[in-house]
């Protein structure tokens, strides 16, 4: 590198035609086009032009860039002196300069990072979370849930902390007082904040251990729910009063008792019976085939119907009015039953406080109490999983004609009242 000749003046570095331009101890005047002016002598367009400071280090010749040394924002020729000092410097300790200067550029970044992380809100990411995600969940109800838990028990307490500083005595502060209350909803709000905790990381937003985790952490802090309060289930109306609360049910007008009476028939889930549509229905062939889209476990599910459940259909088909899909329309235009319009035709005929849902069990106390049919055939009618991974890859089929004698049998049952002080139960065949 040559040494400083002419050291450099702020005029020369204006006036500079395209070359390089040496000021001495490595500090270089790159011009790749000059400025132009005026024929007065006024700047009309500055030039494009850098400041460079080459060095060697470890045998290669590098160059550092210390800036623009023409037009806006440009760096003059006194402060790249300063800066090519301190690079001279860096190298005189045994620091490469280009080095150093990606490791300040990682440290912003980390930093800038960091305040990102820490303006963005707990409750920031969960609607980022619920916009990426709610659109693939099925149900309605467990988007509106999902809403509804952060809303009232999770942003009042943590929605405007930075979601990078959420700790555990921030999730216990919203769960401990509802352990022993609600439990039920408890679980759901705890698992529902570490879901979101863990996008956060995912997404950069917080590092650590998710405070929200069950296993190996909070169920140090916190009882096991089966110590705080016992499940409950959907209450369930004993199977021997099911014909009496039939008879009840067809006493009733209005789609709403049809409806219940039809989900009884069927051993379907309230959402499946008031989410039925006419194109699922095949009345000769009498069989009802529920979308996948529409089903728990995700999987299209055939009902068989029984000669009293194709009635329900066809009294109803007189009434549809051609425009509306769905078999049970509620007063809202387009709209299905609401789950409330049931449990009142249900409680009107004599449930009290029996959920529709409740009706499956039912179903399933006749069919271990009443019959011979096998454990499995009442599962396949209720559409559950079988538990045993080999059990299920020998039964790949619907079983469904043998279904279809299990929900005739159990329609004849539903239209017969018990005697008031009980009879002797009569077993229904097996399957043969």
């Amino acid at each position: 590198m040559p040494k400083r000749a002419t050291p450099l003046t702020a005029q020369k570095v204006a006036r500079a035609k395209p070359g390089r331009y040496y000021d001495g101890d490595g500090l270089v005047l790159l011009v790749r086009e000059a400025s132009t002016f005026e024929p007065t002598g006024k700047l009309k367009e500055p030039g494009k032009a850098w400041w460079l400071y080459r060095y060697t280090m470890r045998g290669k010749t590098r160059d550092l860039g210390l800036g623009r040394a023409l037009g806006a924002n440009s760096v003059s020729l006194a402060e790249a002196r300063i800066e090519a000092k301190k690079a001279r410097d860096l190298v005189k300790g045994g620091t490469d300069p280009l080095t150093a200067r990606e490791a300040e550029e990682a440290q912003k970044q980390t930093a800038a990072a960091l305040a990102a992380a820490t303006a963005i809100t707990f409750e920031d990411v969960a609607g980022k979370y619920l916009a990426a995600h709610e659109a693939s969940w099925r149900n309605p109800k467990h988007r509106q849930q999902w809403r509804n838990t952060l809303k009232d028990y999770v942003f009042p307490k943590i929605g405007g902390l930075s979601v990078s500083s959420v700790q555990t005595g921030h999730v216990t502060l919203i769960i401990e007082p509802l352990w022993t209350e609600k439990p039920e909803t408890a679980s759901r709000v705890r698992g529902r904040i570490e879901t979101i905790l863990d996008y956060a990381k995912v997404k950069g937003w917080r590092d650590g251990e998710n405070p929200a985790r069950w296993r190996g952490h909070l169920d140090h802090i916190l009882p096991k729910r089966s110590k705080v309060k016992r499940v409950e289930h959907h209450a369930a109306l004993p199977w021997k009063r099911i014909g009496d609360l039939v008879a009840k049910l067809r006493t009733q007008n209005g789609r709403a008792a049809r409806a219940v009476e039809f989900a009884i028939l069927t051993a379907a889930r309230s959402s499946e019976v008031r989410g039925a549509r006419w194109g699922e229905i095949d009345l000769a062939g009498k069989t009802w085939t529920i979308p996948a889209e529409r089903m728990k476990a995700g999987k299209e599910h055939r009902v068989p119907l029984s000669d009293r459940a194709i009635e329900i259909l066809q009294e109803l088909e007189i009434m549809r009015d051609g425009k509306n899909g769905i078999v049970f329309p509620g007063g809202r235009e387009g709209g299905a039953l609401s789950d409330v319009a049931l449990s009142k035709a249900a409680k009107a005929a004599g449930s009290d406080d029996i959920t529709v849902h409740g009706f499956r069990s039912t179903f399933r106390d006749w069919c271990a109490e009443a019959t011979n049919y096998p454990r499995e055939l009442a599962e396949k009618a209720l559409a559950h999983t079988l538990p045993a991974a080999v059990e299920a890859a020998y039964q790949r089929g619907d079983m469904l004609e043998k279904r279809a004698r299990l929900m005739d049998d159990w329609a004849a049952f539903c239209s017969r009242p018990m005697p008031v002080n009980g009879a002797s139960v009569t077993q229904i065949r097996a399957v043969a």
